[in-house]
């Protein structure tokens, strides 16, 4: 199984109940953690010592297990955030394993750079997981080719012709008289 290096999930507020965004990725030998709501990206990067500290009594030493633990809690909905205006904490687990990592906010020019990267690794993401490729319609005819429509051919229904319009009938001959 080839390891994944990033993971993002969706998060909660629990004094706001406002969703975020939850983005973990591995930086060289630590972990850089971000949090967004899209107009705002809060963060930390944790370097191996910082991770061993925060995981001290949780057999989290390296930022894979951390890496591990956030993806395990994040698929069992057992992550959330509380923001504030210059820090969010973000909560993983609860009880005697649970874990709290406190993030600073980031100034303008950083966090666009961040939602930047954020997006095209999200968008990398989707395409490996999906078949983005243009599909064929069924019997292999390709999307651009449209038959012309003939000359007196229904627009509604095209199998038919239209009906042209009676030009009328002398039923009365005056020769006859």
């Amino acid at each position: 199984m080839e390891k994944e290096d990033s993971c993002f999930c969706t998060v909660e507020d629990r004094r706001s109940r406002s969703r975020y965004v939850c983005y973990t990725r591995r930086d060289g030998g630590g972990l850089r953690i971000r949090v967004t709501d899209a107009a705002a990206v809060w963060s930390s990067d944790c370097c191996e010592d910082i991770l061993k500290l925060l995981g001290n009594g949780l057999q989290l030493s390296s930022s894979e297990d951390f890496l591990l633990k956030f993806r395990s809690c994040c698929l069992g909905g057992d992550v959330s955030v509380v923001v504030q205006n210059s820090t969010a904490d973000l909560l993983l687990g609860s009880g005697p394993t649970g874990l709290k990592v406190t993030l600073s906010r980031m100034e303008a020019p950083g966090a666009t750079e961040e939602l930047k990267e954020l997006l095209f690794i999200m968008a990398d993401r989707l395409t490996q997981l999906g078949d983005f490729q243009p599909r064929r319609q069924q019997g292999g005819a390709a999307f651009g080719t449209m038959k012309r429509r003939l000359p007196g051919a229904s627009l509604i229904n095209p199998g038919t012709k239209r009906k042209i319009q009676a030009t009328g009938v002398a039923f009365d001959d005056e020769e006859e008289d």
